[in-house]
């Protein structure tokens, strides 16, 4: 985690450095790239899909969800995490972007292939190396990030039972989900052939703000359903039936507007459907099928150095609390 807040220092001290720049450039009069901020062609469709390039740029709000295992008493620092971060991650994009907008015109902002390095160009000087530089940090920050979050993702569904065993493992000595991790690896590099990001973006976020949208039915059900169990996080229920009408927004609009990546999008959250009955509902396997995944457990076991958690409690013994 030490290598993590080292990025993230070196991207918020990006960030401040454009916010300073850009209020310096405001300061001097220099407004005329704000006179008709919503000039252009929009409509309802169109928003809902530039939605999803939006909340994926600014997408990580949600991590600290997928690690509360690993948080010190989560009871109280993740509401912590949740109301300090939020409002200041939120305050330092926004006025970025802002400033962004200042400095750099719309013309410009469309054709350029990274809008910092166009703002670097005009605002830095001498001191423009310094923005690819700070970049690359932000981008092995958000990728380490991901790695983090969501190899415990799969571990903690291969704890639950919704994945083959084999992902639940981790490293004997540095106690990593490495089989999940690798697994993460593997599924990047085959969204990396698509040609067009801003496609594998609709794929993505359509299953993203679906599986979003579920999760808060199922929090809306259960508070319903069971009001009285404990809830250490609570929240008020117009804050989940708010989010929720924005899920559906997200979801439905897109779909009518493209309905051909919405199908994609769809048919590749149902691959899931075989790989889950094949290795998880499916529980009269024959003897072959054993061998093989035995097999395949046991070469992952030897080239990876994992075991299973409970092999792991085994071999160090009960711990003291």
């Amino acid at each position: 985690m030490r290598i993590q807040g080292l990025f993230t220092a070196a991207k918020l001290l990006a960030l401040v450095a454009v916010v300073i720049a850009g209020i310096v450039h405001i300061a001097g009069g220099n407004t005329s790239y704000f006179n008709e901020p919503f000039d252009g062609d929009y409509n309802v469709g169109s928003i809902a899909v530039a939605f999803y390039s939006g909340l994926f740029a600014f997408g990580g709000w949600n991590f600290l969800n997928f690690v509360t295992e690993e948080l010190q008493d989560p009871y109280r620092n993740l509401p912590r995490a949740i109301w300090i971060a939020m409002p200041v991650v939120t305050l330092i994009y926004f006025t970025a972007n802002m400033a962004y907008f200042a400095v750099v015109s719309g013309e410009e902002m469309l054709s350029s292939p990274a809008v910092a390095m166009t703002f670097g160009n005009k605002m830095f000087g001498e001191l423009r190396w310094a923005v690819p530089v700070f970049v690359a940090l932000s981008t092995f920050g958000g990728v380490n990030g991901i790695l983090f979050t969501s190899g415990r993702l799969f571990l903690c569904g291969a704890q639950e039972g919704h994945l083959p065993s084999f992902f639940s493992f981790i490293h004997i000595r540095n106690f990593t989900p490495v089989p999940s991790l690798i697994f993460t690896c593997l599924m990047s590099l085959v969204m990396l052939c698509s040609s067009d990001v801003f496609e594998l973006i609709n794929y993505f976020s359509l299953i993203l703000w679906l599986s979003v949208a579920a999760c808060i039915v199922g929090l809306l059900y259960l508070r319903y359903s069971k009001p009285n169990i404990p809830r250490p996080i609570r929240v008020h229920l117009a804050l989940p039936i708010s989010f929720l009408i924005c899920c559906i927004f997200l979801i439905c609009i897109p779909a009518v507007v493209e309905p051909v990546n919405t199908g994609i999008g769809l048919a590749i959250t149902l691959t899931g459907v075989p790989v889950y009955y094949i290795f998880i509902k499916w529980k009269n396997k024959s003897k072959a099928y054993d061998t093989v995944f035995n097999k395949v457990t046991f070469a992952l076991q030897t080239l990876l150095e994992v075991v299973s958690p409970e092999e792991e409690e085994r071999l160090l013994g009960p711990t003291e609390t």
